[in-house]
């Protein structure tokens, strides 16, 4: 076993060193390299994989491809549309009403279902006209009657003056039969309009989100020169010789393998902007203090808004999350519902969220903070493909600067302005 394990680590591009450290010390990535070299390395005839690409590096996720393309079937759970249109034949979607399976790849359903929700919108603009159409008819009716029942008692003698006290019988007569018309016309109508609201189509859409950037004096808002940092118990450093200018209006992604340092350079960017200067990574680091050299500049004011690829340590309910990062409440849960989360999560503690839902809580209060910078570091880990597209929409229309790790290909190159290859 211990040898499969070796050799399906190195298929993933993984040093063997990480299957003899402790799990808990090792990145996401590497956690999910273990992960999946377990499972490949037994003989399985059918596998059911839920998200196997989350902080996955690109290299990992050719090798996750490759191996997948030889299985004679599986079920896989992705919202990397990348890796879907590369390695699956049929797609099954669970709408809010419905369940279709449909031949081919993401991107041919997502051609398809584009084509359909025009035609269904269409109709269901129809049909809504329709709906109106009919309560219209429905009121009018019912004005009529009315004003017909209102003439049964009393008359102004000078303005209807061919009126007799013994015409009241006739129009009671004629008023019972119009309500009876009424009734009969409104249960018509009634049904007409339920037949057209059942008619009315399924189509899943996203709303638009805001951002709220800021601008700042200085076009220059990050500068690295020669930077290096190293952990004192390793041998090598993690970042070497490191340059670096991030400048106002861009967007870049850094791109390297998991555990090349990328999150701990970010992670430095902020303590940095705190005055700290360095901060500890990983359980096992806490108190080390590493060995730091170069020059690593962050503009002094600078506001930054930072999502982490880690959600462990949300807790307690959305309420006092809220009143503990001093967030507008109704705000807060407008933006998750912008993004499609229930309202009867917000009663729930975050411990019962899953790892999507923190996701979103992460993503709702960056997207709440106004800032001069965004630092989100994988922030797509377990999002849906639809609020992955609303976050790219939103990003091309609010044009925020950032600084992004995020191995999703379709996102970074939709997103970035400028791409920092093979971080080290």
């Amino acid at each position: 076993m211990a040898t499969w394990l070796v050799a399906r680590g190195n298929k993933l591009d993984s040093d063997v060193e990480i299957l003899y450290r402790p799990f808990r010390t090792l990145s996401q990535g590497e956690q999910m390299k273990v992960m999946l070299a377990v499972l490949f390395s037994g003989q399985h005839e059918f596998l059911i994989i839920d998200e196997p690409t989350n902080h996955l590096d690109f290299d990992a996720r050719q090798t996750v491809k490759k191996y997948l393309k030889g299985k004679n079937g599986f079920i896989l759970i992705s919202h990397d549309r990348d890796f879907l249109d590369d390695i699956i034949d049929h797609v099954l979607v669970l709408n809010r009403k419905s369940i279709e399976v449909q031949a081919g790849n993401f991107s041919g359903w997502w051609e398809n279902k584009a084509r359909k929700d025009a035609f269904s919108q269409a109709e269901n603009e129809k049909h809504l006209k329709e709906i109106s159409s009919l309560k219209r008819a429905s009121e009018r009716s019912a004005r009529w009657a009315e004003k017909n029942e209102n003439t049964k008692i009393g008359f102004e003698p000078v303005r209807e003056h061919d009126r007799f006290l013994d015409t009241r019988a006739y129009i009671g007569a004629k008023t019972k039969k119009m309500q009876a018309r009424r009734k009969n016309y409104d249960i018509r109508i009634e049904r007409e309009i339920r037949s057209k609201e059942g008619l009315l189509q399924d189509i899943e859409k996203s709303v638009d989100l805001k951002l709220m950037p800021q601008k700042y004096y200085n076009d220059t808002l990050i500068y690295a020169q020669d930077y290096t940092f190293q952990f004192r118990n390793q041998e090598l450093p993690l970042i070497s010789h490191f340059n670096f200018n991030l400048k106002q209006g861009e967007r870049i992604f850094l791109h390297g393998k998991n555990g090349c340092g990328k999150s701990t350079f970010m992670k430095q960017i902020l303590a940095v902007s705190k005055g700290s200067g360095t901060c500890g990574i990983g359980a096992d680091r806490q108190e080390e203090k590493p060995v730091v050299s170069g020059e690593l500049m962050v503009c002094p004011g600078l506001h930054i808004s930072y999502i982490s690829q880690d959600t462990g340590f949300l807790h307690g309910t959305i309420k006092e999350y809220c009143r503990e990062n001093d967030f507008d409440e109704s705000l807060f849960l407008a933006i998750l519902r912008q993004l499609d989360m229930d309202r009867v999560q917000f009663e729930k503690t975050m411990e019962n969220y899953s790892e999507g839902q923190k996701k979103k809580v992460l993503i709702a209060g960056s997207l709440l903070t106004p800032a001069h910078l965004y630092i989100w570091d994988e922030p797509l880990n377990y999002i849906d493909v639809f609020s992955r597209i609303q976050i790219e929409n939103l990003i091309l229309k609010f044009q925020p600067t950032m600084l992004v790790v995020e191995h999703d290909v379709r996102f970074r190159d939709k997103i970035a302005t400028k791409i920092v290859e093979d971080f080290k």
